[in-house]
């Protein structure tokens, strides 16, 4: 993996929201008992190493978001990798009009989230950029060509994940020939070394549960499942 497993857990990369789209199912293990989705560490890991590879092949870079949290993490990555980052307000025409002031034509442009990221991703399309987009487990997919599943609305999560993508394209390109050789790190692209917040799981004992993958599950078969693995128990002691 790209990261320590703990590493990702305590960014809470891996903790999705209560809704979850079709499309995100199938990188969702589980369904937490508070509701919330918990996405399958492997595939987010993986479609990360993806996604940088992808990348890599391109120096016409844009990245964006809207949301404040995420500005230091996509400006650093854009820093880092030597791309352009719009952090804030996208304005109507960057990418679709030659006479803005401010036009850009890119080979690929990344988005935090295709929610908030609306006009980017419209103007993308429409030019035929591909995109690639961090998406929670309530994000509709349809206009996204790669998605990155995981935690878009954390600090610290967005963080981990913008430092690794800098990371691996840099290797890619042959800028680092190693990990130890990217010498920054989580607290340079915004991340914060904070205790775990409410509602997150603690690390020991999601790692329990990651080894053992199960598909989410509506709440009544969840219940259904706890009926029966209670009576699984009783019939156990009885014997």
């Amino acid at each position: 993996m790209l990261a320590e497993r703990t590493d990702y857990l305590s960014a809470g990369v891996h903790i999705g929201m209560k809704s979850c789209t079709k499309y995100l199912r199938q990188f969702v293990y589980k369904i937490r008992d508070d509701g919330l989705a918990v996405f399958n560490l492997r595939k987010v890991d993986m479609r990360i190493a993806v996604a940088a590879n992808f990348l890599s092949q391109f120096d016409n870079i844009l990245v964006v978001s809207r949301k404040s949290n995420a500005a230091e993490a996509i400006i650093k990555f854009a820093e880092v990798t030597g791309t352009k980052a719009i952090a804030g307000r996208f304005s109507p025409g960057t990418l679709t009009n030659p006479s803005y002031s401010d036009f850009f034509e890119p080979d690929v442009v990344i988005s935090v989230d295709p929610l908030v990221d609306e006009n980017a991703i419209k103007e993308a399309k429409k030019k035929r950029i591909p995109m690639i987009a961090l998406c929670d487990t309530f994000n509709e997919a349809s206009d996204v060509d790669l998605i990155i599943p995981a935690n878009n609305n954390g600090k610290k999560s967005m963080a981990l994940i913008f430092m690794l993508l800098a990371r691996e394209i840099l290797k890619k390109r042959g800028k680092v020939k190693k990990d130890s050789d990217f010498k920054y790190t989580i607290e340079d692209f915004g991340g914060e070394s904070a205790p775990a917040q409410a509602g997150e799981e603690k690390p020991e004992e999601a790692v329990e549960e990651e080894e053992k993958p199960e598909p989410a599950k509506s709440a009544p078969k969840r219940a259904r499942q706890k009926a029966e693995e209670k009576a699984d128990r009783k019939a156990k002691k009885d014997e």
